[in-house]
Protein backbone atom coordinates (compact mmCIF):
# COMPACT_ATOMS: atom_id res chain seq x y z
CA UNK A 1 0.00 0.00 0.00
CA UNK A 2 2.41 2.14 0.84
CA UNK A 3 4.73 1.39 -2.62
CA UNK A 4 1.77 2.70 -4.12
CA UNK A 5 0.82 5.74 -2.62
CA UNK A 6 4.68 6.49 -3.52
CA UNK A 7 4.24 5.89 -7.01
CA UNK A 8 1.15 7.70 -7.35
CA UNK A 9 2.56 10.93 -5.56
CA UNK A 10 6.15 10.62 -7.64
CA UNK A 11 3.44 10.22 -11.06
CA UNK A 12 1.71 13.17 -9.31
CA UNK A 13 4.77 15.57 -8.75
CA UNK A 14 6.32 14.42 -12.39
CA UNK A 15 3.25 15.41 -14.12
CA UNK A 16 3.07 18.87 -12.25
CA UNK A 17 6.37 19.14 -13.07
CA UNK A 18 6.16 19.22 -16.73
CA UNK A 19 2.88 21.19 -16.96
CA UNK A 20 4.73 23.88 -15.00
CA UNK A 21 7.61 23.66 -17.74
CA UNK A 22 4.80 23.42 -20.50
CA UNK A 23 3.06 26.75 -19.15
CA UNK A 24 6.91 28.35 -18.93
CA UNK A 25 7.96 27.17 -22.35
CA UNK A 26 4.94 28.75 -24.24
CA UNK A 27 5.20 32.14 -22.83
CA UNK A 28 6.25 34.12 -25.69
CA UNK A 29 8.92 36.83 -24.55
CA UNK A 30 9.94 40.26 -25.42
CA UNK A 31 14.01 40.68 -25.67
CA UNK A 32 14.65 44.08 -24.40
CA UNK A 33 15.53 47.24 -25.76
CA UNK A 34 19.13 47.57 -26.17
CA UNK A 35 20.46 50.34 -23.64
CA UNK A 36 22.30 52.53 -25.74
CA UNK A 37 19.67 52.59 -28.48
CA UNK A 38 17.26 53.98 -25.56
CA UNK A 39 19.64 56.67 -24.59
CA UNK A 40 19.79 57.72 -27.85
CA UNK A 41 16.48 57.86 -29.55
CA UNK A 42 14.22 57.63 -26.15
CA UNK A 43 12.65 61.01 -25.83
CA UNK A 44 11.71 61.88 -22.16
CA UNK A 45 8.01 62.40 -21.41
CA UNK A 46 5.77 63.13 -18.05
CA UNK A 47 6.04 60.73 -15.64
CA UNK A 48 9.19 58.91 -16.29
CA UNK A 49 11.55 58.51 -13.66
CA UNK A 50 15.39 59.00 -14.47
CA UNK A 51 18.27 58.20 -12.27
CA UNK A 52 20.55 60.98 -12.79
CA UNK A 53 24.13 60.53 -11.46
CA UNK A 54 27.17 63.20 -10.97
CA UNK A 55 30.12 61.70 -10.31
CA UNK A 56 31.74 62.32 -7.11
CA UNK A 57 28.72 64.39 -6.06
CA UNK A 58 26.69 62.18 -4.16
CA UNK A 59 23.94 65.30 -3.04
CA UNK A 60 23.49 65.44 -6.55
CA UNK A 61 22.92 61.77 -7.50
CA UNK A 62 19.27 60.41 -7.11
CA UNK A 63 16.63 59.61 -8.85
CA UNK A 64 13.96 61.68 -10.01
CA UNK A 65 10.58 61.68 -11.45
CA UNK A 66 9.75 64.13 -14.44
CA UNK A 67 6.45 66.37 -13.37
CA UNK A 68 3.14 66.75 -15.55
CA UNK A 69 4.86 70.04 -16.19
CA UNK A 70 7.67 68.26 -18.02
CA UNK A 71 10.42 69.41 -15.10
CA UNK A 72 12.67 67.80 -12.82
CA UNK A 73 14.06 69.49 -9.45
CA UNK A 74 17.44 69.28 -8.70
CA UNK A 75 19.36 70.48 -5.94
CA UNK A 76 21.37 73.85 -7.00
CA UNK A 77 19.82 74.28 -10.22
CA UNK A 78 15.78 74.12 -9.04
CA UNK A 79 13.93 73.43 -11.96
CA UNK A 80 15.19 71.88 -15.49
CA UNK A 81 13.43 70.74 -18.39
CA UNK A 82 13.59 67.05 -19.10
CA UNK A 83 9.91 66.05 -21.26
CA UNK A 84 11.00 66.59 -25.22
CA UNK A 85 14.80 65.79 -24.56
CA UNK A 86 16.53 62.22 -24.69
CA UNK A 87 18.77 61.38 -22.36
CA UNK A 88 21.61 63.07 -23.97
CA UNK A 89 20.66 65.98 -24.51
CA UNK A 90 19.34 66.34 -20.68
CA UNK A 91 22.61 65.24 -19.41
CA UNK A 92 24.48 67.58 -21.49
CA UNK A 93 21.98 70.40 -20.24
CA UNK A 94 22.45 69.75 -16.57
CA UNK A 95 26.09 69.25 -16.79
CA UNK A 96 26.40 72.67 -18.27
CA UNK A 97 24.32 74.19 -15.81
CA UNK A 98 26.43 72.66 -13.22
CA UNK A 99 29.61 74.48 -14.05
CA UNK A 100 28.40 77.54 -12.51
CA UNK A 101 28.58 74.96 -8.94
CA UNK A 102 31.05 72.27 -9.97
CA UNK A 103 34.76 71.99 -11.31
CA UNK A 104 34.50 69.90 -14.78
CA UNK A 105 30.88 67.99 -13.71
CA UNK A 106 30.34 64.24 -15.48
CA UNK A 107 26.64 63.61 -15.73
CA UNK A 108 24.82 60.33 -16.58
CA UNK A 109 21.01 60.68 -17.05
CA UNK A 110 19.28 56.97 -17.94
CA UNK A 111 15.76 56.59 -17.59
CA UNK A 112 15.15 54.20 -15.04
CA UNK A 113 11.06 53.89 -15.48
CA UNK A 114 9.50 54.61 -18.84
CA UNK A 115 5.76 55.55 -18.20
CA UNK A 116 5.07 58.29 -20.56
CA UNK A 117 4.80 56.70 -23.49
CA UNK A 118 1.79 54.17 -23.76
CA UNK A 119 -0.24 52.15 -26.07
CA UNK A 120 -3.34 50.28 -25.18
CA UNK A 121 -4.05 46.29 -26.36
CA UNK A 122 -8.01 45.66 -25.85
CA UNK A 123 -10.30 42.36 -27.15
CA UNK A 124 -9.77 38.95 -27.21
CA UNK A 125 -6.46 39.13 -25.05
CA UNK A 126 -5.19 37.65 -21.22
CA UNK A 127 -3.87 41.18 -20.58
CA UNK A 128 -6.37 44.11 -22.13
CA UNK A 129 -4.95 47.58 -20.91
CA UNK A 130 -1.78 50.17 -21.09
CA UNK A 131 0.95 49.02 -22.04
CA UNK A 132 4.68 50.57 -21.77
CA UNK A 133 5.78 51.22 -24.97
CA UNK A 134 9.45 50.43 -25.46
CA UNK A 135 11.79 52.30 -28.58
CA UNK A 136 11.25 50.76 -31.57
CA UNK A 137 8.69 48.07 -29.69
CA UNK A 138 6.28 46.08 -32.94
CA UNK A 139 2.67 45.09 -32.81
CA UNK A 140 4.22 41.27 -32.76
CA UNK A 141 6.11 42.25 -29.63
CA UNK A 142 3.06 44.04 -28.08
CA UNK A 143 0.84 41.12 -29.02
CA UNK A 144 3.26 38.28 -27.27
CA UNK A 145 3.03 40.55 -23.99
CA UNK A 146 -1.08 40.42 -24.15
CA UNK A 147 -1.47 36.99 -25.10
CA UNK A 148 -4.99 35.43 -27.13
CA UNK A 149 -8.08 33.99 -25.45
CA UNK A 150 -8.95 31.25 -27.45
CA UNK A 151 -11.56 33.04 -29.32
CA UNK A 152 -9.47 35.55 -30.65
CA UNK A 153 -9.71 35.89 -34.52
CA UNK A 154 -5.98 36.44 -35.28
CA UNK A 155 -7.56 37.62 -38.76
CA UNK A 156 -9.24 40.32 -37.82
CA UNK A 157 -6.35 42.44 -36.00
CA UNK A 158 -6.27 46.19 -36.22
CA UNK A 159 -4.63 49.21 -34.95
CA UNK A 160 -6.44 52.60 -34.21
CA UNK A 161 -3.92 55.55 -34.35
CA UNK A 162 -4.71 59.28 -34.43
CA UNK A 163 -3.17 60.87 -37.57
CA UNK A 164 -3.75 64.67 -38.42
CA UNK A 165 -6.20 64.90 -35.83
CA UNK A 166 -8.42 61.97 -36.81
CA UNK A 167 -7.92 58.34 -36.54
CA UNK A 168 -7.35 55.71 -38.78
CA UNK A 169 -7.56 52.07 -39.08
CA UNK A 170 -4.56 49.55 -39.78
CA UNK A 171 -5.19 46.53 -40.73
CA UNK A 172 -2.74 43.87 -39.46
CA UNK A 173 -1.45 40.74 -41.27
CA UNK A 174 -0.74 38.60 -38.13
CA UNK A 175 -0.10 35.55 -40.42
CA UNK A 176 2.79 37.43 -42.57
CA UNK A 177 4.39 38.97 -39.29
CA UNK A 178 4.69 35.22 -37.55
CA UNK A 179 6.66 34.26 -40.58
CA UNK A 180 8.93 37.05 -40.46
CA UNK A 181 7.49 38.11 -44.13
CA UNK A 182 7.84 41.48 -45.28
CA UNK A 183 5.00 43.76 -43.38
CA UNK A 184 4.02 47.60 -43.98
CA UNK A 185 5.55 49.96 -41.25
CA UNK A 186 2.68 50.96 -39.44
CA UNK A 187 2.17 47.32 -38.88
CA UNK A 188 5.79 46.72 -37.84
CA UNK A 189 6.75 49.69 -35.24
CA UNK A 190 4.14 51.25 -32.66
CA UNK A 191 3.94 55.16 -32.11
CA UNK A 192 2.52 56.36 -28.32
CA UNK A 193 -1.65 56.40 -28.29
CA UNK A 194 -1.98 53.34 -30.32
CA UNK A 195 -4.29 51.16 -29.38
CA UNK A 196 -4.73 47.38 -31.03
CA UNK A 197 -7.73 45.87 -31.36
CA UNK A 198 -8.00 41.61 -31.34
CA UNK A 199 -11.79 40.95 -32.06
Amino acid sequence: MKQAIRIVVALTLGLAGLFAWGQNSGKPTTPPAPAVAVQNSYVIGPDDVLAISVWKEPDLTGTLPVRADGMISMPLLNDIQAAGLTPMQLSSSITEKLKKYVSDPHVNVTVAQMNSQRIYVMGEVLHAGSMNLLPGMTVLQALAQAGFTPFANTKGIYILRNQNGSQIKIAVNYKRLLKGQEAAPSELTLQPGDTIVVP
